[in-house]
C-alpha cells in the first residue's frame, strides 16, 4: 500500500493533503472495516506483508479474513487458517477476533477449544493452543512460534508481529513449504530494527529479490482513513481533529526517544542513518576506461551563456562531435541502451548517464557526461543528440524537479511517453525504488566509470531520520560544487531500465513523384527497414 502521509505529520513531510482529504470524507461510520484493512483482504497475494504502526487494527482485519476462508468450502477456496503469534495473549486476542467474525458472517462454527499441542521442539513440552472448527471442516488454530509446529499442516499462516520473532527465518521456511499446494502467507508486523529479517524481506521485495506485496501503515496513514474516528465511535465521544492531533501528540511523547517513536508510529526501523553504500561496495562495481564508459566534463564560463544562441549551438555541436561521436558510434547496435539524468543549470551539475543492458540484465555503464554552467538550449541540444544515437532505447529516467521539468517533457515530446519518464523525486519514490538500485550493487549488476567524484556522489546516499534512503542537503566533490548528481544519474539510469519501452522497426512509404504519378521510386527511395523507437 503506497499512500501520503497526511499535513502536520509527526513522522513524514506532507505529501498529499488532497488524498487525507479524500479518505476523511469517505470515512463512513456504518462501515465495520476501514480502508486499509479492505485493502489488505482484497489483496489475494500468495505472499503479502503489512509494516504497520501499533494498534491498528490489522490483525483485527486479518481474523476477518480467516473467518471468511475457514468458513467457505473447498470448492470455493475454503482451507484451514493458522495463526503464530509471538506470545500466548496475542493467540487468544486473534482466536475470539476469527470467533467474533465468524458469528458476524453467520459461519457455522463450534465454540472455542482449548487443545494440548506437543511441541517437538521443546522436549516435548505440552502447549496450550485456541482453535476454531468450521462446519466446513475447516479451522483457524493458534500455534506457538516453534517452526516444526507448522510441518505436516497445510492452510493459510499468518505470522503476527514477525519482527519479534526469535526464530522468524525457521518459521517463515516452515510456512513457505505449505505453499506448494497454493497455502497463502501472511507477515504482519511493527518494526524492529533495520538489521532485522523483516525489514530485510521489506527492501528485498521493493528491490524485486522477493514477491511479497507491500501495505505500509503509519499511525497517520490509519488515521487519515479514520482510525481514530472509529475510536470515538467506540468510545461513544466526538471526534475533532484537534483531539486527534492531541492523541497522536500524546502516544508520541509517552515514548522513550523519538526514534522510538518513529518505529512504533511512523513505520521506521531504528539504528537508521549512515551511508546507504559503502565505499567497498562502490568501488567493487568500478572499472577502468574500456571495461566501462569514460566521464566526459563540460564546463562554461558565465559569459558563454550572453553568446547568440546560434554560436553556442556551433560550438556545442562540434564538442558533440569530437568528445562524443566516437563513444556513441562504438556502442552495440544489438543491445537495449538506457540513460538517466539530473538536472542543473549553475551550481549543481548537470548529469547524464547512458547505461547498456547486457543478456543477463547487468547494466554497464558506457558514457557519463558532466555539465556545468551550460544554458538550458544548449543542455537540450546535448541531451537529444546522445539520445538520438542510443541503439534500442529502453527508456530514460530524467530529473523532473524545478528548471529539469521543462527538458523533460520535451524528450517526453521527443521521444514518447513509453520511453520517458518525467520523475519527480519524492520521498516515497526513493523508499520503493532505492532498494533495486542498491541491489545492483549488492548482485554485481552494474559497473560503474572509475572516478573519485561518482565515488563521492554515491557515498552522499543515506539513510534519513524516516528510515528512507536518499540524497540530503549535502555538498560533495573536491570543491564542493556537486549534490551528489552522478548518485541521482545512476538511481534513474538504472529506473529506466524498469520501463516497457522498446524499439519499434519501421520502413518509411517511398516518396512519389507528384508531377508524375506513375513514376517509379528512385533507388535512394528503396531505403533499408530503419531502427526508430518511441
Amino acid at each position: 500500500m503506497l499512500i501520503s502521509n497526511p499535513t502536520n505529520s509527526p513522522f513524514e513531510p506532507a505529501i498529499d493533503a488532497e488524498y487525507q482529504a479524500s479518505c476523511l470524507r469517505d470515512y463512513d461510520p456504518k462501515e465495520v472495516l476501514l480502508g486499509y484493512q479492505k485493502r489488505w483482504i482484497a489483496d489475494e497475494s500468495q505472499l503479502k506483508l503489512a509494516e504497520k504502526s501499533r494498534r491498528t487494527g490489522l490483525t483485527w482485519a486479518e481474523a476477518a479474513d480467516a473467518a471468511l476462508t475457514a468458513g467457505a468450502a473447498r470448492g470455493q477456496g475454503g482451507t484451514n487458517h493458522f495463526y503464530v503469534g509471538s506470545n500466548k495473549e496475542m493467540a487468544r486476542e486473534f482466536i475470539d477476533a476469527a470467533a467474533m467474525w465468524a458469528k458476524v458472517f453467520d459461519k457455522a462454527a463450534g465454540d472455542i477449544q482449548e487443545e494440548i499441542f506437543i511441541d517437538d521442539g521443546q522436549d516435548g513440552k505440552e502447549i496450550l493452543t485456541f482453535a476454531i472448527y468450521f462446519a466446513s471442516g475447516f479451522k483457524i488454530q493458534a500455534l506457538s512460534s516453534n517452526p516444526s509446529n507448522l510441518r505436516g499442516m497445510q492452510g493459510n499462516v499468518t505470522i503476527d508481529e514477525a519482527a519479534f520473532h526469535d526464530r522468524l527465518a525457521e518459521v517463515l521456511k516452515a510456512a513457505l513449504a505449505l505453499t506448494m499446494w497454493g497455502a497463502k502467507v501472511r507477515l504482519i508486523s511493527t518494526h524492529n530494527g533495520i538489521d532485522n529479517l523483516f525489514n530485510e524481506l521489506i527492501n528485498d521485495s521493493r528491490a524485486g529479490k522477493k514477491d511479497y506485496s507491500i501495505h505500509r501503515i503509519t499511525l497517520d496513514d490509519a488515521c487519515a482513513e479514520g482510525l481514530y474516528k472509529r475510536i470515538c465511535q467506540l468510545r461513544g465521544v466526538e471526534w475533532s481533529q484537534a483531539e486527534e492531533d492531541n492523541w497522536k501528540a500524546a502516544l508520541i511523547k509517552a515514548t522513550a526517544t523519538e526514534d522510538d517513536a518513529l518505529e512504533e508510529y511512523g513505520c521506521v526501523p531504528k539504528s537508521g542513518g549512515g551511508a546507504y553504500l559503502n565505499r567497498a561496495l562502490i568501488e567493487a562495481r568500478m572499472a577502468s576506461i574500456g571495461e566501462s564508459g569514460p566521464v566526459i566534463r563540460l564546463a562554461k564560463k558565465d559569459d558563454f551563456g550572453q553568446w547568440p544562441e546560434s554560436l553556442r549551438a556551433a560550438e556545442v555541436l562540434q564538442w558533440c562531435e569530437d568528445e562524443l561521436k566516437p563513444i556513441l558510434d562504438s556502442l552495440d547496435p544489438n543491445r537495449p541502451h538506457v540513460f538517466g539524468e539530473d538536472f542543473a543549470r549553475s551550481g549543481d551539475l548537470t548529469v547524464i548517464d547512458v547505461g547498456e543492458i547486457a543478456q543477463d540484465l547487468h547494466i554497464k555503464v558506457k558514457l557519463q557526461v558532466e555539465l556545468k554552467n551550460i544554458p538550458f538550449r544548449q543542455q537540450e541540444q546535448i541531451l537529444f543528440y546522445i539520445v538520438d544515437r542510443l541503439p534500442r532505447l529502453r527508456g530514460g529516467g530524467m530529473d523532473a524537479r524545478g528548471n529539469g521539468q521543462a527538458l523533460a517533457e520535451y524528450a517526453q515530446d521527443k521521444y514518447g511517453t513509453e520511453v520517458i519518464e518525467c520523475v519527480m523525486l519524492s520521498e516515497s519514490f526513493y523508499r520503493e525504488q532505492m532498494p533495486r538500485f542498491k541491489s545492483h550493487f549488492e548482485d554485481g549488476l552494474i559497473t560503474i566509470p572509475r572516478d573519485d567524484d561518482t565515488s563521492t556522489d554515491l557515498r552522499a546516499l543515506a539513510v534519513n531520520r524516516r528510515g528512507t534512503p536518499c540524497l540530503g542537503d549535502v555538498r560533495t566533490g573536491q570543491e564542493k560544487e556537486r549534490h551528489g548528481d552522478a548518485a541521482i544519474s545512476l538511481f534513474l539510469m538504472v529506473y529506466a531500465a524498469t520501463l516497457d519501452g522498446a524499439p519499434i522497426e519501421f520502413t518509411p512509404i517511398p516518396k512519389s513523384d507528384h508531377r508524375n504519378p506513375n513514376a517509379r521510386p528512385s533507388d535512394d527511395d528503396h531505403s533499408q527497414t530503419q531502427r526508430g523507437c518511441w
